[in-house]
């Protein structure tokens, strides 16, 4: 968020300036120099921001730069998704909501060698609930971390979600973002997030996985007709 993107909605909610700064922690004569640009926006005061404006999870500051993409457990990951919305882990819903923002949470899923199948399958729902991530540089770090066949083959399983419940505009936005995707798709075959499947495994998903896997290169077998719509 920039200083002017704060000032625009601190007037489109009609707050104050007097508000805001004690929202924020900050002197009022300091909230004027942050939304002038001439003081720097911190990571701390967007989170405020964000929570005190209440705007969308995808405002929220991401690090998804390289090296800053980190590892959480599934435990915390599904406490995540429940706090941004999805209620199949509604139950791990926390009373003070930390959410985060749905593309670090993407990501971050999408970058671990195992992941428990329940938590893969709330992906493909991640990526319609939040439709405005700022898809350039989710596509970006996907590329940094080598994660883009995963990245791809979740949104055409998402794509395919939106085919069959009629939504046309989110499908073919979707398929903008898989043809982003299939300019750099890698040659290797991976797994989505199942790397310890045993040979046996392996060598079924081989003959038995869906086109779109085969496609972006998986040994996976998630199908939106298994998905439960969790929406």
């Amino acid at each position: 968020m920039t200083g002017n993107q704060l000032a625009h909605h601190r007037r489109e909610r009609k707050r104050t300036q007097a508000q805001t700064a004690r929202a924020l922690g900050v002197s009022q004569t300091y909230l004027s120099l942050l939304e002038a640009g001439k003081r720097p926006l911190t990571e701390k005061l967007t989170k405020k921001a964000v929570r005190f404006f209440d705007l969308a999870p995808t405002e929220f500051p991401a690090r998804l730069a390289l090296g800053e993409l980190r590892s959480v457990s599934d435990d915390q990951l599904a406490s995540d998704l429940a706090d941004l919305g999805y209620t199949g882990f509604a139950h791990l819903r926390r009373a003070r909501m930390r959410r985060k923002n749905p593309a670090e949470v993407l990501l971050t899923a999408l970058n671990a060698p195992q992941r428990d199948a329940r938590l893969v399958e709330a992906l493909p729902w991640l990526v319609l609930a939040f439709p405005d991530m700022k898809w350039k540089e989710v596509t970006s770090v996907a590329k940094m971390y080598d994660l883009q066949n995963r990245l791809g083959f979740v949104v055409s399983v998402a794509r395919a979600l939106a085919e069959r419940r009629l939504d046309s505009k989110a499908a073919s936005a979707l398929k903008v973002r898989e043809a982003d995707l299939e300019r750099s798709m890698l040659a290797r075959e991976d797994t989505l997030c199942n790397e310890t499947m045993t040979n046996a495994e392996r060598r079924w998903l081989t003959d038995h996985r869906p086109a779109n896997a085969k496609h972006w290169r998986l040994l996976a077998g998630l199908v939106p007709e298994h998905l439960n719509d969790h929406a």
